[in-house]
C-alpha cells in the first residue's frame, strides 16, 4: 500500500486552469465512485478549492500508476493530459504525508497561515467517510493531519495576523476608494469567504451592505449577523448598480454576472467606477468584464501582490511549524511502516498456532488409541519444535551461504540468539 497525492494550485497553474480542474460540491460522490472503480485504488479523499484541487489516495503501487490516474482526472474534465501534466504535482509516501499535513496547517496557502483550509480539509474528509472511500491508512492520516494542524496552531504565532483571501479583498477595496464608510457592497455567495469579508466590511463600518446568494435562508443568518439585506441571485441585475463593491465567491460552474449586466449597471450610474473582485473558482465574474471603463475586475490571483506585503510576520512561525509538520510525518510514517509488521506478526502467529493444533490433534488422536502416553509427549514436543524451527533454519542457511553477515546478525536478533 502506498500514499499518493495528485494536484494542481495557485503555485503551479492560473486561475483559467485551476478553475477546469475544480469538482464542485455536487460532484464529490460521483468523481469518489468514480476514483474507487480505478484499478488498485483502495481510498480517496478529494480536496477542491478555489486555490487547488487535490487527490490524496491509498492505493496499490503498479507501474504506469501515475499516468493512469492523470488520465483519469483529464477524461473526468474532458481535458487533454498534454494541456494539464506541466502543472500537476505528485507526491508519495512521506512527501505526500509532509504535504497533507503543510496544506491543513495552511503552509501551502496562498495566504501563509489562513485559517480556512483546516475546515476545507476537514470537510473534504467527512465527504469520503459519507462515502465509505477511506482506507485505514488513509483515515489515520487525516486524523494525524488534523491534530498536527491544531499543534502548528497552537505552538506557533502562524494565525496570528488578519490575513487571507477575505482580508486582502477587503485592503484592495481600502486602497481604491480609501473611506469605506459612504459605499454599498454587493457580496454573492455566503459561504466562509464570504463570511469573513462580510465581518472585515463591518469593521470597517460601510454603508450597506447586500447578500446574493443561492438559498436565502443561507444569506438571511450572514445578513443578520452583519446588518445586511439579503436578494436573490436573479436580482443581481437591478440591483447591481446600486453596489460600488462587489465582492463574489460561489461555487457556480458558470458566470453569474456577465459583460452586459455590467455595462447597464455603469450606464445606469453614469459611468461611477465599480470595484468588482473575484475570489471564485470557477470565476464567478466573465473576464471581459475587466476590459470596461469604469469596472475595475481582479480574481483571485490579482490578490497575491496584496497578500505578499502581508506575510512578514509570519514567516519566522512558518519556519518553526515546518519543523513539526517534518518531525510528525516522520512519526507517522514510522507507524505507517510498523502496521507492515503487526500484519506479518499476525500471519506469524497464525501459522504457528496452526501447526500447534494439527500437532495438538493427532496426539491426541493418538492417546485415544491407546498408545504410550508419554512416548506420545516426546513425539510431539520433537516434531512441533522441528516444525518450528524449519522454515528460519532454512533461512539461517541461506544467509550464511551468501556471506550476508547483516542479514544473518537480523535473523539472530529476531530469534533471540545472544
Amino acid at each position: 500500500m502506498t500514499l499518493l497525492a495528485l494536484g494542481i494550485n495557485h503555485k503551479t497553474a492560473p486561475v483559467s486552469l485551476r478553475e477546469r480542474v475544480t469538482f464542485s460540491p455536487e460532484s464529490i460522490e460521483q468523481a469518489l465512485n468514480s476514483l474507487l472503480q480505478q484499478p488498485l485504488v483502495q481510498g480517496g479523499v478529494v480536496l477542491s478549492t478555489c486555490n487547488r484541487t487535490e487527490l490524496y489516495l491509498s492505493v496499490e503501487q503498479q507501474e504506469h500508476l501515475r499516468e493512469q490516474l492523470v488520465n483519469w482526472l483529464c477524461d473526468y474534465h474532458h481535458l487533454r493530459p498534454e494541456d494539464v501534466a506541466k502543472s500537476l504535482y505528485w507526491h508519495q509516501g512521506n512527501d505526500a504525508v509532509s504535504h497533507l499535513m503543510r496544506v491543513a496547517s495552511g503552509l501551502d496557502s496562498l495566504v501563509l497561515g489562513e485559517p480556512q483550509i483546516l475546515g476545507q480539509v476537514k470537510k473534504a474528509f467527512a465527504e469520503s467517510q459519507r462515502g465509505q472511500s477511506l482506507s485505514g491508512e488513509l483515515e489515520r492520516l487525516f486524523q494525524k493531519t488534523f491534530s498536527v494542524a491544531k499543534r502548528v496552531r497552537t505552538e506557533t504565532d502562524i494565525g496570528a495576523s488578519a490575513v487571507s483571501v477575505a482580508f486582502a479583498a477587503c485592503t484592495l477595496a481600502r486602497q481604491i476608494f480609501e473611506s469605506l464608510a459612504e459605499l454599498n457592497v454587493l457580496l454573492v455567495g455566503a459561504g466562509e469567504t464570504i463570511e469573513l469579508v462580510a465581518r472585515h466590511l463591518r469593521e470597517h463600518q460601510v454603508k450597506h451592505m447586500m447578500i446574493a446568494n443561492r438559498t436565502r435562508e443561507r444569506a438571511q443568518l450572514l445578513a443578520q449577523e452583519v446588518g445586511a439585506e439579503v436578494i436573490t441571485l436573479p436580482e443581481i441585475d437591478e440591483r447591481l448598480a446600486d453596489a460600488d463593491i462587489i465582492i463574489s465567491s460561489t461555487a457556480s460552474p458558470l458566470p453569474i454576472i456577465g459583460k452586459g449586466m455590467v455595462e447597464r449597471a455603469l450606464k445606469a450610474r453614469r459611468n461611477q467606477p465599480m470595484l468588482l473582485v473575484d475570489i471564485a473558482v470557477p470565476r464567478d465574474i466573465e473576464p471581459e468584464v475587466g476590459k470596461l471603463a469604469n469596472a475595475y475586475l481582479y480574481s483571485v490571483d490579482d490578490l497575491h501582490a496584496i497578500i505578499q506585503n502581508n506575510l512578514a510576520q509570519r514567516q519566522a512561525a512558518a519556519v518553526q511549524a515546518e519543523s513539526i509538520v517534518q518531525q510528525e510525518s516522520i512519526n507517522f510514517m514510522a507507524w505507517l511502516r510498523s502496521q507492515g509488521a503487526t500484519e506479518t506478526i499476525r500471519d506469524y502467529r497464525s501459522q504457528a498456532e496452526q501447526i500447534r493444533m494439527e500437532m495438538e490433534s493427532k496426539a491426541l488422536a493418538a492417546i485415544a488409541q491407546g498408545a504410550n502416553v508419554e512416548q506420545v509427549i516426546q513425539e510431539l514436543a520433537h516434531k512441533l519444535t522441528n516444525r518450528l524451527i524449519h522454515a528460519p533454519t532454512k533461512s539461517l542457511q541461506q544467509a550464511a551461504s551468501d556471506g550476508d553477515m547483516e542479514r544473518l546478525q537480523i535473523l539472530r536478533d529476531s530469534l533471540g540468539l545472544d
